[in-house]
């Protein structure tokens, strides 16, 4: 096994071994300590489909494959170009950038804790990880590949020729085993504990009285927590939160249903402090202003969610809940990128 594999191995252990928390609706409150810790427990294992489980060799490669701009049609675009991990899997960035330097309409969303996430992307057009991963390499704005001109190229390189060997035996280079190793890579990319979890686990001092009240208004007069539920805080689902653009998100794929107009997959909040700036289009630059745009300044239109309505909250009470997002912020490891198979061996 290599050092790589085993890295990788040891990660996905110390993932499957994290314990944290979720959240609860504004109208249910725990009974008490044990029932909080219960409903805020994060799973005990990274759910992986039977169809394409878990291994070593399968995460390295599809590490290996994500590190790697070869995989773009014009070989300079990698998956980690629009998703770093130093920048929470995002980009940093308004909207993405794809081939030929052209900017794109939405945010690059962050891939943190997508095991658990479907369906996937901001409009929900990829049921799994093992579509979305083949969706960007594809796009002609993206990375403007073709699967078998992909297939070809990486069969063209011995290392790779390794990789796929050990990852899956006797099945060979090809668009199921590229987007299965891929996929198996972003099914270990989970945020780890955050002072929030700290807090739930019963350290009283991992975070501030702000943050404290801050959590209050969030399951409460804030009602966050009516679409940002669950551990990851989001309900996998689509909410017109009225942006003032005409992207119709959701609407295009579910064009018959009035709500799903201008609605997009509400974004988990883990590690959002990182990810600025916010929303599928990247107009809001900060945190604050994302309590603004929550608090009075939304698009009134037929399509809007109903749960967004005026919250008359006070600049200190929209800074407490600003404290309770920061505290959501883990401190993970940092993500070796790989060496990449040589176009040639010396």
């Amino acid at each position: 096994m290599s050092s790589g594999s085993s890295l990788i191995g040891a990660a996905v252990a110390a993932l499957l071994a994290l314990a944290g928390i979720g959240i609860y609706g504004s109208s249910a409150e725990p009974e008490g300590a044990a029932s909080a810790k219960a409903a805020y427990r994060r799973p005990a294992a990274i759910p992986f489909p039977a169809d394409n489980p878990y291994s070593d060799a399968k995460a390295e490669l599809g590490r290996t494959l994500f590190f790697d701009p070869r995989v773009s049609g014009a070989g300079n675009i990698a998956c980690a170009t629009c998703h770093n991990p130093g920048l929470a899997w995002s980009d940093g960035l308004a909207t993405a950038i794809g081939v030929g330097a052209q900017r794109l309409q939405r945010r690059s969303p962050t891939l943190l804790n997508l095991a658990w996430g479907t369906p996937l992307m901001w409009d929900g057009r990829f049921d799994d990880l093992e579509h979305q991963a083949a969706g960007p390499v594809i796009a002609p704005g993206e990375m403007n590949q073709t699967m078998p001109a992909l297939a070809a190229k990486l069969a063209a390189l011995p290392g790779y020729r390794r990789l796929f060997d050990s990852a899956f035996p006797g099945e060979g280079i090809r668009e199921k085993t590229i987007t299965q190793a891929i996929a198996t890579f972003e099914r270990g990319i989970v945020s780890g504990k955050a002072p929030f979890d700290r807090w739930i686990e019963g350290d009283e001092s991992a975070i501030s009285e702000s943050a404290e009240r801050g959590f209050a208004l969030f399951n409460g007069k804030g009602r966050c927590a009516q679409c940002h539920s669950g551990w990851r805080f989001t309900d996998d689902s689509f909410h017109d939160i009225g942006l003032p653009d005409d992207d119709l998100g959701r609407g295009r794929i579910r064009p018959k249903v009035p709500l799903l107009q201008h609605a997009f997959k509400t974004p988990g909040l883990r590690n959002a402090a990182q990810r600025a700036p916010y929303m599928h289009d990247g107009s809001v630059p900060t945190l604050i202003a994302v309590m603004r745009h929550y608090n009075d300044g939304f698009v009134a239109r037929p399509s809007l969610s109903p749960e967004m309505k005026p919250l008359h909250l006070s600049d200190a009470e929209m800074n407490d809940l600003v404290s309770f997002m920061l505290a959501l912020t883990s401190e993970d490891a940092p993500v070796a990128v790989p060496a990449l198979p040589a176009q040639e061996e010396q």
